[in-house]
């Protein structure tokens, strides 16, 4: 048996606020004497790249915005010189689109906001760590690497390691979301958004095509989208203003497929938006299942200025609510017949599942089973929302 311990992940922090080193170290106290995390602390961009030249273990930094000195956009354009492969988190204020996008746009690899949610933090620490694994083997790899296959393979690693992996298990509602991919890269996603007032965003999508270039377009989506949902109030807004971003910035002329929703606790109402994505269902206390009204929205990035509608309906005490995407309908069996829509609604009768990931797994066993030994096509997506 190994005895070799993890190294610990080096984290950067900047910011012109004293007291935040205070708070990290209160907060974050577990991780650092476990040593899993270690962090240091500068107050400007100035200071931070001293650091990041003292110091080449650094592996990311989490900076806010406006600071004396050297502000964190400034920042981010000289930390490439110092250290190309340090991932950069930015932290700016709810709603602050305009410097969200110009950080993206500069290399950034994801953001957190004001005032710091620590768990919301920990998951991004993770999120960040888990891709700065992969991409430390991808480039490991690179010179190995002897077919597309292989390239493929490490893709897949790097679209796996942004989805969440850490789910939200409340009084209130629990959620679990799983994607079982294809043997090629594809451009499934779901993701998790954290919101004011205890609400959640939850997304899930299918991007065009299929290989590198659309997992690259669903990273980029991915972002931009929990930017937007942070910035806008209602998942038509949220739509409206993620098809405009991505139809300015589509050189490629890809598409994707969406479903975004947002859920409130206090009153268990879920509002949705559809972009041309597979309709969501809710599978009542007895089992049976409810396909929800289609709000008829097209495919983002390809028409501009679309107004997105939305929809709601209430998620009562025993219900849950799948999203998925049309891996799990379309998925095909040796004769060619598809799962189907009919056959999702039937599965639970008389038997709801008692908890989200109860739901999820039972959907990518029903799949598989009908599937047998016929390759899958498609990535298969369930995420799925639970009111105990």
């Amino acid at each position: 048996m190994s005895t070799e311990q993890e190294q610990p992940f080096n984290i950067l922090v900047v910011d012109d606020e004293p007291d935040l080193e205070l708070l990290i170290k209160q907060r974050m106290r577990p991780e650092i004497r476990s040593g899993k995390y270690v962090f240091s602390f500068a107050s400007n961009g100035i200071e931070a790249l001293e650091s990041l030249k003292a110091n080449p273990g650094i592996d990311m930094v989490v900076s806010d915005i406006n600071m004396p000195q050297m502000d964190g956009l400034s920042l981010l354009e000289h930390i490439p010189a110092v250290n190309s492969e340090v991932k950069y988190i930015i932290v700016s204020a709810y709603g602050d689109m305009r410097n969200i996008r110009t950080a993206m746009n500069r290399g950034a690899f994801d953001f957190v906001v004001k005032p710091l949610d620590f768990e919301d933090f920990r998951i991004t620490i993770e999120r960040t760590k888990s891709h700065l694994a992969e991409w430390k083997d991808a480039r490991d790899s690179r010179d190995r690497l002897m077919s597309l296959q292989s390239e493929l393979d490490v893709a897949s690693g790097m679209q796996q390691s942004i989805l969440p992996a850490i789910f939200p298990k409340r009084d209130e509602y629990e959620i679990h979301g799983t994607m079982m991919p294809a043997r090629s890269v594809g451009g499934d996603f779901f993701d998790i958004v954290h919101l004011e007032l205890d609400r959640v965003g939850l997304a899930v999508a299918d991007v065009s095509d299929k290989g590198i270039p659309a997992a690259l377009f669903m990273m980029s989506s991915r972002t931009l989208l929990k930017g937007t949902a942070i910035g806008l109030a209602t998942p038509g807004k949220v739509l409206t203003e993620l098809n405009s971003i991505l139809h300015d910035d589509n050189k490629t002329t890809m598409f994707v497929t969406m479903l975004y929703a947002l859920y409130e606790p206090d009153t268990g109402t879920l509002s949705y938006s559809n972009g041309g994505h597979c309709n969501p269902i809710i599978i009542h206390a007895d089992g049976s299942c409810t396909e929800l009204p289609t709000t008829d929205g097209v495919v983002l990035g390809v028409v501009p200025e679309l107004e997105y509608v939305e929809k709601s309906a209430v998620i009562r005490p025993g219900e849950t609510v799948i999203m998925y995407s049309d891996g799990v309908s379309e998925a095909a069996n040796s004769q060619g017949e598809e799962f189907g829509i009919e056959r999702l609604l039937g599965m639970f009768a008389g038997k709801a599942p008692k908890s989200a990931e109860e739901a999820t797994d039972r959907i990518l066993a029903a799949v598989a089973e009908f599937a047998g030994d016929t390759s899958q096509a498609d990535d298969v997506t369930c995420l799925a929302l639970h009111r105990p």
